[in-house]
């Protein structure tokens, strides 16, 4: 009608969750490397203009430089391998035996009873105090780092693998018997699908335990590793190949926790929603 203006409501946009979550993981990995790259510039710049002790504090370049130093002699790429190659063996033992460990409990509420508090008692225990024993006791080389990195590992799988069997559904579990199900059978088809968000859900916690066992062992005593480097680095008091071995670690913690990430979301395919 003449004279009469029409007010049109706004139109909501309802936008799709699964695209609103990739459009925050683009923006936030934009910004995680935004942030790295201006703590670069700004420790560089502070080296260069002396606000930065450059003797303790080296700096971005002359870290690259040793670096590269040390990777075209093959002693870095050598400690490298050596320090990833003990930190997954122990990563991928102490998940493994600590998650079936956790899962046996489900089999018996007694063992499960008498075993629990040892459980809890042994992961109170500092491991990283044991390691100079298992050192002595399984020499220097790659074994004993491979132990340590397994024995900080398989009690937080254990307790995971426990808490996922005491959450299963009781209720399931009693109509599968009233059907005639076996016990095999239930454990199979509910108890371990029940039980793995509980166990993934430590995997990126234990591969920094295991990283950090492992460096701890080579620290003790070892002869070669990433550990090895830094303490031999201080002790010569080449503070550069100190942080290169700092950098090479915190680089290899990324990709490690990334790793991870992939697994957990290959293990977790179909039990969340899809982004």
């Amino acid at each position: 009608m003449a004279g009469k203006s029409i007010h049109r409501q706004p139109v909501l946009k309802i936008e799709d969750p699964g695209i609103a979550r990739k459009r925050m993981r683009r923006r936030a990995v934009s910004g995680q490397i935004i942030v790295g790259l201006l703590l670069v510039f700004l420790w560089e710049f502070l080296s260069r203009i002396g606000w930065l002790d450059s003797y303790y504090w080296s700096s971005p370049g002359t870290i690259v430089r040793t670096g590269w130093k040390a990777a075209a002699e093959g002693t870095l790429l050598q400690d490298l391998a050596y320090t990833s190659g003990a930190t997954i063996a122990g990563f991928i033992l102490g998940t493994v035996a600590g998650s079936l460990l956790g899962l046996s409990f489900w089999w018996s509420e007694l063992y499960s009873r008498i075993t629990e508090p040892y459980l809890i008692a042994f992961n109170a225990v500092p491991k990283l105090a044991l390691a100079p024993v298992l050192v002595i006791m399984f020499g220097i080389g790659f074994d004993s780092k491979v132990i340590l990195a397994f024995l900080m590992t398989v009690i937080v799988a254990s307790i995971a693998a426990y808490s996922g069997v005491k959450n299963v559904d009781r209720d399931l579990e009693q109509m599968l018997r009233s059907l005639g199900a076996k016990r095999h059978q239930i454990f199979l088809k509910v108890v371990i699908p029940s039980s793995v968000p509980w166990m993934v859900s430590t995997l990126k916690i234990n591969i920094s335990l295991a990283l950090a066992g492992t460096i701890v062992g080579e620290f003790i005593s070892s002869r070669q590793g990433i550990g090895r480097m830094i303490l031999y680095a201080g002790q010569i008091l080449d503070i550069d190949l100190v942080w290169v071995g700092v950098v090479v670690l915190s680089f290899l913690s990324i990709f490690m926790y990334l790793g991870t990430v992939w697994l957990e979301h290959v293990l977790m395919k179909g039990r969340q929603p899809k982004s």
